[in-house]
């Protein structure tokens, strides 16, 4: 490794690895990553159920069979979906407020309980849901019901309850933190009701619970007051700066930058992957309900892992099907043969620290440009509308032809767009892979004749 590399692995190790490495443990994005892992299993699920119900658009032929059976169920087994996607929002705020508190129990060494941390979590969300119009000198729950907007007692209702759904997640984490600051802020401070030693356990918590849980109210119940009286609320206010960040996220140069760092954090050890998409988490599952209601935004889904890293991270499905078979080094090929089946399930741990790709100034180019090229290739065949935009979300490491079909609710041209990716990523590939190879194949070659 020459003096530039050195230089180029210290800068990236000083500037990005020392900086993520610690807003990894950040407490806030902790619980965040925690709520999004806890929530994969439910949106695959009711993921399923939106997919039975939409076969029928991408495969006409089956028509009729949905319209004499399936289509005649839809309201019960569609229910599965507005029970997990439909209300995202709680589950979200549900983990992160167990999960925050629990960090705050052992870190602060505060007697706070997890339990009492989500209820009074979902109280401080749940209080920001319902609309409310300040007029005429009062207070007014919104009522409207028309073509376009149906709103009964402040609650909007379009498939379930709006405000609970993916629109609903960055207003519950928000509103889950100040729940629990201020409930973690009263018992640090001693501001509960005392029990006597011979009260069990359950009781001594839910008193403890009680002046945190009047401060909670109070306190929403003020900032919203407030924000109403001036024409908005809690939720609209802090729609404003995520909606921001997400219209940042869903730009070509802003998806650019998100795959280099990731790749970058990857290139100098830190599993950059979880690090950035637990940010993206809420992100990508609220653009994949607006896709499902007409939207096309290519980032959305499992947009990352059907498309642009197959093979896992640095996009490296082909490079391996190429080592495994075609590379003349003893080493790069017995590494390939075993990492080609993870490979295409997306797990390439294998190739990142067998090869490696960490700290490897031959493979670092590649690492960062592929995924990058294939991310740009579709992004703009959705952006286009040469293929339908993910509206489903599938397990990540559902094979990339695979989870792009499903994905897009069976759009064949979503397999297909996963190879040409594929295809892409390994040109990029190639000749740096080439010219490691024949350097490893030189490297034993000269152990050989020095043993």
């Amino acid at each position: 490794m020459d003096n530039s590399d050195n230089k180029m692995f210290q800068f990236l190790s000083k500037h990005l690895m020392g900086p993520m490495g610690k807003l990894a443990q950040l407490r806030i994005v902790r619980g965040v990553m925690a709520a999004g892992m806890a929530s994969i299993p439910f949106t695959i699920v009711g993921s399923m159920f939106l997919i039975v119900s939409i076969i029928p658009q991408s495969f006409p032929a089956l028509a009729g069979i949905w319209s004499a059976s399936f289509d005649k169920l839809t309201s019960l087994y569609m229910i599965a979906n507005t029970a997990t996607m439909g209300i995202l929002a709680l589950y979200f705020c549900i983990v992160f407020g167990y999960e925050y508190t629990r960090i705050q129990a052992q870190e602060e060494k505060v007697n706070v309980n997890p339990l009492n941390g989500v209820l009074l979590s979902l109280m401080a969300f749940i209080m920001c849901v319902p609309e409310i119009i300040f007029k005429d000198g009062a207070m007014t729950l919104i009522n409207v019901v028309s073509k376009d907007s149906k709103i009964i007692d402040g609650w909007e209702m379009s498939g379930g309850v709006t405000r609970l759904g993916t629109t609903g997640i960055f207003t519950a984490i928000i509103m889950s933190i100040i729940a629990v600051k201020i409930y973690t802020f009263c018992v640090k401070k001693n501001w509960t009701i005392k029990m006597p030693d011979t009260v069990p356990t359950g009781v001594v918590n839910s008193f403890m619970a009680l002046i945190p849980t009047a401060l909670i109210a109070f306190t929403v119940i003020i900032i919203n007051g407030i924000l109403v009286a001036l024409n908005t609320d809690i939720f609209k206010v802090i729609a404003v700066p995520f909606s921001f960040v997400t219209n940042l996220t869903n730009t070509w140069i802003g998806l650019l930058v998100i795959y280099f760092l990731m790749h970058a954090l990857w290139i100098v050890g830190i599993h950059g992957a979880t690090i950035v998409t637990s940010f993206l988490t809420p992100i990508v599952l609220s653009n994949m309900a607006a896709n499902q209601a007409g939207a096309n935004i290519p980032f959305a889904g499992e947009f990352n892992n059907s498309f642009v890293t197959i093979g896992g991270s640095g996009a490296t499905l082909g490079m391996v099907i190429f080592i495994a078979f075609f590379a003349k080094s003893a080493q790069l090929g017995a590494l390939g043969k075993a990492a080609i089946v993870p490979s295409f399930f997306n797990i390439n741990e294998p190739i990142l620290f067998g090869m490696p790709v960490v700290y490897n100034p031959y493979t670092a180019i590649p690492f960062f440009l592929a995924p990058m090229a294939s991310m740009s290739v579709a992004y703009f065949a959705i952006k286009f509308h040469l293929v339908n935009p993910p509206i489903a979300q599938v397990a990540w490491p559902t094979p990339g032809g695979l989870s792009g079909f499903i994905g897009s609710g069976g759009d064949w041209r979503a397999a297909v767009l996963a190879l040409v990716c594929v295809i892409v990523a390994f040109v990029i590939w190639y000749p740096f892979i080439k010219f490691y190879d024949g350097k490893l194949v030189r490297d034993e070659q000269t152990n050989a004749l020095n043993a």
